[in-house]
This record gives structure tokens, C-alpha cells and sequence, in this order.
């Protein structure tokens, strides 16, 4: 089922179980994983696009390793906030994903994550070549974290 506010979303997650972070680009997804706890969110892998089906089957699979309880797709807002094809984009994947799963599907705004991504890999002072290689994954954890960090302030109250 596909949420369309972070607090549904946050409301359908059982308890005590990982969540996957998503950042869909045109020619690769970043993959995130959360530990059970959902304190902290580490990049898993660039799954390399083919097909949808392909995709997403390795999306699945990779859930199904990691018990994950839900997902989140980054989605991708233009600076002024609205939503342009891209967004348009990541909400296609998400319904097409419904399809093949029961998993709670979210968004989160995820504008500037590949800036910090980028920068956290330069500070790291990893090659182009392999920044290239682990940039997506790493934006997915910065966009899972995001979502992680929101949903501990929102179970504290705040």
C-alpha cells in the first residue's frame, strides 16, 4: 500500500523491523537498508536498472533478506517544493511496486541528498571511479536516515 504522508506510513510499521531506502535514478537504484531497531541506515548496493520486473525482483528479494517491514522511495522535489517528471517518475515505480508487494511504500523529500552523499565521498577521499560505483546507495542512506530520523522524533512526541 502506498502512503502518501510519512505519519500513515509511519502508522502502518510493525514494530522492530528494518525498513529499505530507495533512490531511484534513470540508470540505477541506490539501495539502503535500516537496522531492526531503526536507528541507523546503511547503504546495501546500486542495483544497475534493467527491466521493472528485474528491479524489482531484486528489490524483493533484497526485502525479503533483510525482513524489511516497509520501503521508501526518495522522491525527488524541485527546489521551489513542487514535483516535476521525476517525482512523476518515482510515483510510477511505487504503484508498479504495489503491485508485487504488501510491503507499506512511503516518500521522502529527498532534495539535496545526492549533494551530501557526494560531499560525505570526497571527504571520505574516494576515487571518482568508485564514488561512481556507491554514490546511489549512499544518497538511499541519507534519504532513509532522513525518514529514520523523523519517525524516532515522531515516537518521542516531538
Amino acid at each position: 500500500m502506498i502512503f502518501e504522508t510519512f505519519e500513515e506510513f509511519a502508522a502502518a510499521l510493525p514494530p522492530m523491523r528494518p525498513l529499505l531506502g530507495l533512490d531511484l535514478g534513470e540508470k540505477t537504484i541506490g539501495v539502503a537498508a535500516s537496522d531492526g531497531i531503526l536507528s541507523s541506515a546503511n547503504a546495501v548496493e546500486t542495483i544497475k536498472r534493467k527491466k521493472f520486473g528485474l528491479d524489482a525482483a531484486r528489490l524483493l528479494e533484497i526485502a525479503g533478506t533483510r525482513e524489511a517491514c516497509g520501503v521508501i522511495l526518495g522522491l525527488p522535489r524541485n527546489m521551489d517544493g513542487s514535483e516535476g517528471p521525476r517525482c512523476q517518475s518515482t510515483r510510477a515505480f511505487a504503484r508498479n511496486l504495489e503491485r508485487l508487494t504488501d510491503l507499506p511504500i512511503g516518500f521522502w523529500d529527498e532534495r539535496l541528498s545526492t549533494v551530501a552523499a557526494e560531499r560525505a565521498l570526497i571527504e571520505a577521499d574516494l576515487t571518482r571511479k568508485r564514488r561512481k560505483e556507491v554514490i546511489d546507495a549512499v544518497a538511499a542512506s541519507y534519504i532513509l536516515q532522513g525518514a529514520l530520523d523523523r519517525l524516532r522524533h515522531m515516537r518521542a512526541g516531538n
